[in-house]
């Protein structure tokens, strides 16, 4: 295993991975070396959710990106809140790569709104995708890990919403807490196996997810929500033709820390909670 290839011959599973954080993951450990399996709904999810869908076209761009990296990959249109697609994916996986190393539990999706007045598809859209479909994905791909006898790691992608209060999308947070919950129970659950499993807790990513005018409109309506969404500290950033001082994270960014949870660098971490978020959930 050469030192720039810290995951030669291993394979990870990426949901979400059409674009934003999912592709840039699916990117990172591709160029680690693992072979890549990359689902993602590309299409709408609900109607509440009021930023443009992931699409077969965005899919197809980061298999191309990934195959650029050398690697192998398997993409298909899959709805994580659709248990035996997801459990399909797996068992062709398993039959192109004969084993699954890594999961990146990604997708996820957001909207704003008072707990006490949003809709009743509202809720249940983002707890049913964040929250269900993450446990559906752990569902599908966990049996596989623990059969191919190797270990891993489970990258579970929560939020700093996950970690404190964030008035304006509580059903948002009420999930990411959700995925905390399954972080520690999964990890002492499979530990026997030699899987880990952990949770990051990402602040302030610049992905279509961000709506900053919808962010905006909460806030100028209730701007004593905004003692909960500290900003984020310009950083210096020099990466993938990004320059300059960011005040939102790039994905990027992220996938350096999922690289070293997927890594054996990692190895001695598991059931515990990262915060990716240059410090902001400090003040």
């Amino acid at each position: 295993m050469a030192a720039d290839r810290p995951l030669e011959g291993r394979v990870a599973f990426v949901t979400g991975a059409a674009r934003g954080q999912g592709r840039a993951h699916a990117i990172r450990l591709a160029n680690d070396g693992a072979d890549i399996v990359a689902i993602d709904i590309c299409g709408p999810v609900t109607s509440s959710i009021t930023y443009p869908p992931a699409t077969s076209e965005e899919l197809a761009e980061t298999v191309r990106e990934v195959e650029a990296t050398g690697r192998k990959v398997l993409a298909r249109e899959v709805d994580v809140r659709d248990l035996p697609a997801q459990q399909q994916v797996v068992a062709d996986a398993i039959e192109q790569f004969g084993r699954l190393d890594i999961l990146v539990v990604n997708a996820g999706i957001l909207s704003w709104g008072r707990m006490f007045e949003m809709s009743e598809e509202q809720w249940d859209s983002v707890i049913q995708v964040n929250l269900s479909g993450a446990w559906r994905t752990v569902r599908a791909a966990v049996p596989a890990m623990i059969e191919a006898g190797n270990g891993g790691s489970i990258i579970m992608v929560s939020s700093s919403a996950g970690l404190k209060a964030t008035p304006g999308n509580g059903h948002y947070s009420a999930s990411k807490h959700g995925i905390v919950a399954i972080t520690n129970a999964l990890s002492l659950e499979v530990g026997e196996f030699g899987i880990r499993v952990n949770s990051i807790h990402p602040y302030s990513i610049d992905t279509p997810m961000v709506e900053r005018d919808a962010m905006m409109e909460v806030f100028s309506q209730h701007p004593n929500f905004l003692h909960s969404f500290a900003p984020m500290p310009l950083h210096p950033v020099n990466h993938a033709g990004k320059k300059g001082l960011q005040e939102f994270m790039t994905p990027e960014e992220v996938s350096n820390v999922v690289a070293w949870l997927a890594s054996d660098e990692s190895m001695a971490i598991s059931g515990s909670q990262i915060a990716i978020d240059r410090g902001v959930m400090k003040y």
